[in-house]
């Protein structure tokens, strides 16, 4: 049951780029709780917290894209520590704002913004390292691995965040993620130089339509698109969480609301032994989605904080599940010349959803209640992946041990020159 610690034992930039992600992960959390609680502030309205997915949407379709290619093209490390660089001067803004006498609505939607923007382009360049510095078959624990990372940083950060802000102000928090931003550009410098493939194509609209039609042609990846944008979509509550703590009369458990998820992810984290044992990944998927879904539902439903902060827990294990098979599906069958145009797809898949489903329940939260808005997004999100699930024949069959796709790549791997990975 414990995680798997190859790949952090045979790579040493695996390592440093884990640390690197933890620390920044840790900062960008204090911000995605302060960020919302200030437009609260500021507005008293719940449209107007959603509409930061609104503002992030369009960064992220264009740069989405584009950064799948670019990652395809350039250095992936320079591309990393650019982009983590230029988060860190967004995070000074956000400073300098929450300081002023009277700080304004606009600079957050501004931020909001380049932040969705520069992330679009890093993460098509992380999602296409990994493969490059952890050996094949090491992938899901890497997957795992990396997830255990992420998870750490969304329970400590939220945590965190609702008592500097409650305590010691927004201006606090902003601070503390500039300063992680600082100590990740450090770590990752120091990562082996990530050359684009010979056979790697120049950034262009040419380039990116390629990488669309291999999607298209890979029913089931296309299958873990449409599952996660369907279950972000419909069922992300997290813009109504400071709402939905005011009328539970429980406004001190907001920053517990924003862990509640990420703890979920981290206790299957620490148990994630069982998932490199698994071989139909799609089914997982599916299954894990839809109850990412349920869990949602039940949160919206009951009127207990406790029985919320539950809830969200298993909400946040189911979509962890989801997230390490999806993670395994596409690094262990997409070929490296055509790795970072399709994470630039995938980064849509689990980007989008989240960003115009904060629209979503912002809309909804104001014509029908906020409760009423998570727990209808939630038995949305259930039949959305059931009905998919009966479309998507090839997701529900896929299997790594036989995939020709996969099968391919391992040979590949197996066949090539293993690139040195010093303990």
């Amino acid at each position: 049951m414990l995680p798997d610690l190859a790949p952090w034992r045979a790579s040493r930039d695996f390592r440093r780029l884990w640390y690197a992600g933890l620390v920044s992960n840790f900062g960008s959390f204090l911000t995605f709780v302060a960020l919302p609680v200030q437009l609260k502030e500021l507005t008293g309205s719940a449209a107007a917290v959603g509409a930061i997915g609104a503002v992030e949407l369009v960064p992220l379709l264009v740069f989405g894209l584009y950064g799948g290619a670019l990652a395809d093209a350039w250095d992936k490390r320079k591309l990393i520590v650019w982009t983590e660089a230029g988060q860190g001067l967004l995070s000074v803004g956000l400073l300098v704002n929450a300081l002023l006498p009277h700080p304004t609505v606009w600079p957050l939607y501004v931020v909001a913004a380049l932040s969705s923007a520069l992330v679009s382009v890093q993460r098509p360049a992380l999602d296409s390292l990994w493969p490059r510095i952890v050996a094949h078959d090491h992938l899901p624990a890497a997957a795992s691995l990396n997830s255990f990372r992420w998870t750490v940083g969304g329970v400590a950060g939220p945590a965190l965040a609702g008592v500097v802000v409650a305590y010691a102000g927004l201006g606090w928090a902003y601070g503390a993620d500039l300063l992680t931003f600082v100590v990740s550009v450090v770590l990752m410098v120091r990562i082996a130089a990530s050359p684009a493939s010979h056979e790697a194509a120049k950034p262009s609209l040419r380039a990116i339509a390629e990488g669309a039609r291999y999607a298209w042609g890979r029913k089931e990846l296309l299958g873990t698109y449409a599952v996660d944008l369907a279950a972000m979509f419909l069922a992300m509550p997290l813009a109504l969480l400071p709402f939905l703590a005011d009328e539970l009369n429980a406004e001190w458990s907001l920053g517990l609301m924003y862990a509640s998820v990420p703890l979920g992810a981290l206790l299957v984290s620490l148990t994630s032994g069982w998932t490199s044992r698994v071989h139909h990944h799609g089914r997982m998927v599916v299954l894990s989605a839809g109850l990412w879904g349920l869990a949602i539902a039940a949160a919206g439903s009951v009127g207990d904080v406790w029985l919320v902060l539950l809830f969200l827990t298993v909400a946040g294990g189911c979509d962890m599940v989801s997230g390490v098979f999806r993670g395994a599906m596409w690094n262990q069958t997409i070929p490296d010349e055509l790795r970072g145009r399709l994470a630039g797809i995938e980064l849509l898949s689990y980007s989008v959803g989240p960003t115009v489903g904060q629209v979503r329940a912002g809309g909804f939260a104001s014509w029908w209640g906020v409760r009423t808005s998570v727990w209808s997004g939630g038995l949305l999100c259930a039949g959305a992946v059931g009905l998919l699930a009966l479309c998507l024949p090839g997701l529900m069959s896929y299997d790594v041990r036989t995939n020709e796709h996969a099968t391919r790549l391992r040979k590949q791997r197996e066949a090539a020159a293993p690139a040195p990975m010093e303990a």
